[in-house]
């Protein structure tokens, strides 16, 4: 129906049996002919051809007023809820104004400054419709941007503008569509209601103007209501039905997924290792591996403060702090003079319970603190380059090429509207500048890489139909997708059980033998450090208070808090004698 509503306004010379002003006043008020289909009005014109003709001007119109809303509330909101800061104050102050106007008053008013011309006025009508698009805009992607999974493609090195337009506007598209179609409608009933009160341009054909001429004769003619009334009804009807069903052939994948939505593909589990299980399940801390660092460089490790010591050629930090803004104007510092090195092909942990710092220094490294963060004072060495201080930009393209980040809590980080393989090819595409066919092929031997069992039918799936265990894979195969000489790993087996945990402990130990990578692993289970690293920094309260090799941290630690975080593993616990229930007493009466 609004195809043809379009079709016969923009075909309008060619269908109408006349010009929509020809007149025959001998004809007024004729009724419907072979010549003219719908008769004539109170002046003896053509009603099709003014039908026709006045779907043009309206339509037209309320087109104007539409693009005119979505260039400027669109852009605008989605700036200001990615963004923040000032342009997201200031706009906002706009747009409170803005809405605060009466519509009908400000058309009039302009009206009378700016003429009859009905095309100025849906101009108005488009600045006075851009609030809505921004408060609906700019409401969804302020929830968004916190999301994992938008995190995590900052960190893979996607620009802000490739991320808006891949992963925000997937979510705000429908509500757009939905927005689109109200305000197209808001627009042409209110140039239809100008028109109606004598407001517009009278000399032009609209269907507003057909209706003002059809009251003022409708004791006489009643039925010239009809035709403006049921093309008005009509194209609002139209624009509400497609519109819903756009948006839900957009959102809605279950016609695409039937027989596959809600099972979740688990990967065969292989035999683990003992102590890796035995560790991941009760915090027990095996015996750490030996003979990984060589004596010599162990010796080279700087303890904290030793700025001046030799610096690692992979990372290394000397005097990092971290800062936070406070509402009063301070600043409230969270790490305090943080010194950490991670060389090549070494695992190195940052351990410490929550609250220590831990995040937060791997976060510095990456340059994605959180809103009001900041690095204070301190150096930062990536391959020798001194990246504190770095523009956002410049630190873009270090991540996903030099520095990778693994994150906890896989399924949430990956986005649940783009499947497994587009997610993975989407960085190679963009940093490695593969083709669409080559990232394609890349990701199925990623997956491949990280063990995941056919890949070819993984890389097709969504987030829901896999297992978190291989959903991790998943981030570790993005993670390494652009060949990074470092991987930051925060609490990457924190959401997997246990067989799994040994699992992922073992992929990444084969990575860094493969490929050489240096990893800095947050985490706060000491099974794991003795499990997988080679050197530990131990974190409480912003600082570190200990380093060294695994086994000197684990078996003889120096400072009291290393020493308390030890005595709390339950390795030597006795275990708990087992339920009984106590033994019921009979009442005598």
């Amino acid at each position: 129906m609004l195809v043809l509503l379009i079709a016969g306004s923009l075909l309008a010379p060619f269908l109408a049996p006349q010009g929509p002003a020809d007149s025959s006043l001998a004809d007024a008020f004729a009724g419907p002919s072979p010549a003219h289909p719908l008769g004539m009005d109170s002046a003896g014109r053509d009603i099709l051809s003014r039908l026709l003709h006045g779907g043009r001007n309206t339509l037209g119109g309320a087109v104007i007023a539409l693009a005119l809303a979505l260039a400027l509330g669109v852009p605008a909101g989605l700036y200001a809820g990615y963004r923040g800061g000032w342009f997201d104050a200031a706009a906002n102050w706009t747009v409170d104004l803005v809405m605060a106007l009466p519509a009908m008053v400000v058309l009039l008013a302009s009206r009378a400054i700016l003429g009859p011309n009905v095309w100025v006025l849906m101009i108005v009508l488009g600045v006075l419709a851009a609030p809505s698009f921004f408060r609906l805009v700019r409401g969804i992607v302020a929830n968004v941007r916190g999301e994992l999974y938008v995190d995590a493609a900052r960190v893979s090195g996607l620009s802000d503008a490739r991320i808006v337009a891949r992963h925000v506007l997937t979510v705000v598209r429908g509500p757009i569509i939905i927005q689109t179609a109200l305000v197209a409608g808001i627009a042409i009933a209110l140039q239809a209601g100008l028109e109606f009160l004598g407001v517009g341009s009278g000399s032009e054909a609209t269907w507003g103007a057909m209706l003002n001429e059809a009251f003022q004769n409708i004791q006489r003619a009643p039925a010239l209501l009809l035709w403006p009334g049921l093309a008005l009804g009509l194209t609002n009807a139209a624009l509400v039905l497609l519109a819903a069903a756009l948006r839900d052939v957009l959102e809605d994948r279950t016609g695409r997924q039937t027989g596959r939505v809600g099972r979740r593909a688990n990967a065969p589990v292989p035999p683990a290792g003992a102590g890796a299980v035995s560790s991941a399940v009760t915090g027990t801390v095996p015996p750490p591996r030996t003979g990984t660092v060589p004596p010599a460089e162990a010796s080279a490790v700087p303890s904290p403060g030793a700025g001046t010591a030799e610096r690692a050629d992979l990372l290394s930090l000397r005097g990092v702090r971290v800062a936070y803004a406070q509402h009063d104007g301070t600043d409230k510092e969270v790490v305090h003079g943080v010194d950490l090195d991670v060389r090549r092909g070494e695992i190195v942990g940052l351990v410490g319970e929550s609250g220590s710092g831990k995040t937060q220094t791997a976060f510095s490294v990456l340059g994605i603190l959180p809103e009001g963060g900041r690095l204070s004072t301190g150096s930062i060495l990536v391959t020798g380059r001194e990246i504190a201080g770095l523009a956002e930009r410049e630190h873009r393209a270090l991540r996903g090429t030099t520095v990778a980040y693994i994150p906890q809590e896989p399924m949430s980080n990956l986005d649940p509207a783009f499947t497994v393989g587009s997610q993975l090819a989407e960085p190679m595409r963009q940093i490695l500048r593969l083709s669409r066919k080559e990232a394609a092929e890349r990701a199925v031997e990623l997956l491949r890489q990280v063990e995941i069992p056919a890949p070819e039918q993984v890389v097709r799936r969504y987030p829901h139909e896999i297992s978190g265990g291989m959903a991790q894979r998943v981030l570790i195969a993005g993670a390494i997708s652009c060949d990074p000489a470092l991987l930051i790993a925060d609490e990457p087996t924190t959401a997997l059980d246990v067989r799994v945990q040994a699992e992922i402990l073992d992929l990444l130990r084969r990575l860094r033998e493969e490929r050489g990578l240096g990893v800095l692993l947050v985490t706060h289970n000491l099974g794991v450090v003795a499990d997988l690293c080679d050197r530990v920094a131990v974190m409480n309260q912003g600082r570190v208070v200990e380093t060294g090799t695994a086994e000197q941290v684990l078996h003889d630690p120096q400072d009291p808090y290393t020493r308390d975080l030890l005595a709390a593993v339950l390795d030597s616990a006795p275990a708990r004698e087992p339920w009984r229930p106590r033994p019921t007493r009979s009442v005598s009466a």
